[in-house]
């Protein structure tokens, strides 16, 4: 049944008992006393008199009495059947009101049209459960992407935030818990346009339950998920569709990249930022000792990243349990504080960590008062304060929901790009160098804007340049063409054109283009619009490779060809 009628006929349950009783009560009563017609005659009312008698009288519309004045006993029961009516009617109506204040009723009216404008959306959208920090930035980044979304969030008040935030694509949104399999249903998790699901809840627990539910309701569904801990992250490997992210290991790579390859990470970091934003600097961290101060897993992944850097390292676990003045520097295991203070006096930098802001803000002062000159990277837990890591004026600051938004973006954006990041990873240097020359050129000092390109003949724009006997062939430079203003460019840059298995990382431009391929581009915002006219209609791409613009519609497209068969039956003729 649906859950909004069962709401409603449950609360109205004893009005509508009340209402029909009252009624029934009324008609019995006229239709048991007799009356008496013009010629003095008993008669006695039909139930269907009685019944339209009642109905006008409970109203105190008063129509009169019909079909024959009432005798002083059918008076009598009449005014008995007002004041009881009236009174039905009022205990019903009040009970109506306060049905439509009714907060389970509300939920299930707006489950409901939720629910119906998923079902309606004809449009690829992401689900994202969870709409924290993360769930905020992500959908930020895929909003000034044009990404349509559809928000799942546990907290009322957090989902409520979302008709106050500015978005160019309002996401459809529904205050409910993600681990309901009903409730990814109505999310559209096997809606057939929903490209992926994100789970970007507070912890590891609710992203598992999320993800293994979405893909058990959905096997071919692109899953990522957040985790933490190695548990979980063996527990969702055996999901093929499952594509777990670790945010500490992120950062910590981040971190081995910038000892070893600064301008690699800087544009890996250029790639995948949010669209429009500033182009990232490098990290410069300094060379040498390095001390860790953390609890938990988090420390770990800086130490690994800072030994395969060459670096050296001290691990320094806090105990935060401890009360007192100097909590902060209360240590676990076999560390003294005079070693601590000693370690801090020779590094160059150092890494604090902790799930406590006020604790890493101590820690920082602390080791400053050691060593003025010291390096700083301090993590920052929660959003609400910032302040207390602005205070701390450190040289770098991990926030969790950046990483995940970014990394999130990466395998969103396209597989292409994921593809061209691992060319990246694996480059000598030449390629990076050259990726970087070609964005400052063509892009700008901005996050460029990343799309796919598919060229297939089923493409109306496509069917005529890929013809296997069109001279020339198309090629990708045809594509960075303006196709409103040529031979004026495109700010954009191809970054990987695949076919079939066979991968090019920064194709050149003559690169002729066969049916299949798939090229990634990186632009300014806007660019991918112009490019997609490619694909709906020959005319703007015949327009580019000739100069001259073919006829649009079907007569003249005839006449032209008539024209052409004519000319070149008078050349026949010579």
């Amino acid at each position: 049944m649906n859950d909004v009628l069962f709401v409603i006929l449950r609360r109205l349950r004893r009005p509508l008992i009340a209402l029909i009783a009252a009624y029934a009560v009324s008609v019995w009563g006229l239709v048991v006393i007799p009356g008496v017609d013009a010629q003095g005659n008993a008669v006695r009312m039909g139930v269907f008199h009685a019944l339209y008698i009642i109905s006008y009288t409970a109203t105190t519309i008063g129509f009169g009495e019909v079909p024959h004045a009432f005798t002083d006993p059918q008076r009598a029961w009449t005014i008995v059947c007002i004041y009881l009516c009236v009174v039905a009617w009022a205990y019903t109506l009040g009970s109506i009101f306060h049905l439509s204040q009714d907060q389970t009723l509300r939920d299930a009216l707006s489950r409901r049209r939720f629910t119906r404008r998923v079902t309606a959306m004809d449009e690829p959208f992401v689900l994202i459960v969870g709409y924290g920090q993360s769930g905020i930035m992500l959908a930020r980044m895929l909003d000034r992407m044009g990404q349509r979304m559809v928000l799942v969030e546990l907290r009322g008040e957090r989902a409520a935030s979302i008709e106050i935030r500015e978005y160019q694509y309002p996401p459809l949104f529904l205050a409910a818990d993600g681990r309901m399999p009903d409730v990814l249903v109505d999310a559209g998790v096997t809606h057939r346009k929903c490209l992926a699901m994100v789970a970007i809840a507070g912890n590891d627990d609710i992203n598992q339950s999320v993800a293994i539910c979405g893909t058990v309701l959905n096997p071919s569904l692109r899953i990522i998920t957040r985790v933490h801990t190695s548990i979980a992250r063996a527990n969702l490997e055996s999901f093929r569709n499952i594509e777990p992210i670790n945010p500490f290991q992120s950062f910590a790579n981040n971190i081995r990249l910038d000892m070893g390859s600064p301008e690699r990470l800087r544009v890996i970091e250029w790639l995948s930022g949010l669209p429009g934003g500033a182009c990232p600097e490098s990290l410069n961290l300094p060379k040498g000792r390095w001390v860790v101060f953390g609890t938990g897993s988090f420390p770990e992944y800086f130490v690994a990243a800072f030994r395969d850097a060459g670096m050296t390292c001290t691990l320094v676990e806090l105990d935060p349990s401890q009360q007192g003045e100097s909590a902060a520097f209360q240590y676990k295991g076999e560390m003294s504080r005079e070693k601590v203070v000693a370690e801090i006096g020779k590094a160059v930098g150092i890494v604090v960590c902790t799930d406590s802001d006020a604790l890493n803000l101590a820690m920082v002062t602390r080791a400053r008062s050691i060593n003025p000159g010291v390096y700083v990277v301090i993590r920052q837990a929660h959003a609400a304060n910032a302040a207390l890591i602005d205070a701390s004026m450190a040289n770098l600051r991990f926030i969790k929901a950046e990483v995940v938004s970014h990394k999130v973006r990466q395998l969103l954006t396209s597989p292409l790009l994921i593809r061209f990041l691992k060319h990246l990873d694996e480059d000598s240097g030449e390629l990076v160098q050259r990726t970087a020359a070609l964005l400052e050129q063509r892009v700008g000092y901005k996050v460029p804007f990343m799309w796919g390109f598919d060229c297939y003949a089923s493409y109306p724009g496509l069917r005529e340049a890929l013809a296997p006997e069109i001279d020339p062939p198309l090629a990708i430079g045809d594509l960075l063409v303006n196709p409103e203003k040529p031979p004026e460019r495109i700010r954009a840059v191809p970054l990987l054109l695949l076919r079939k298995n066979q991968e090019t990382p920064l194709p050149a431009e003559d690169t002729p283009l066969l049916s299949g391929d798939r090229i990634l581009f990186a632009g300014q915002r806007g660019e991918r619009e112009l490019q997609r006219r490619f694909l709906l209609e020959p005319s703007p791409l015949a327009y580019v490779r000739t100069g001259v613009e073919p006829p649009r519609s079907w007569l003249f497209r005839r006449l032209l060809k008539a024209t052409a068969d004519m000319g070149k039956d008078k050349n026949e003729k010579r």
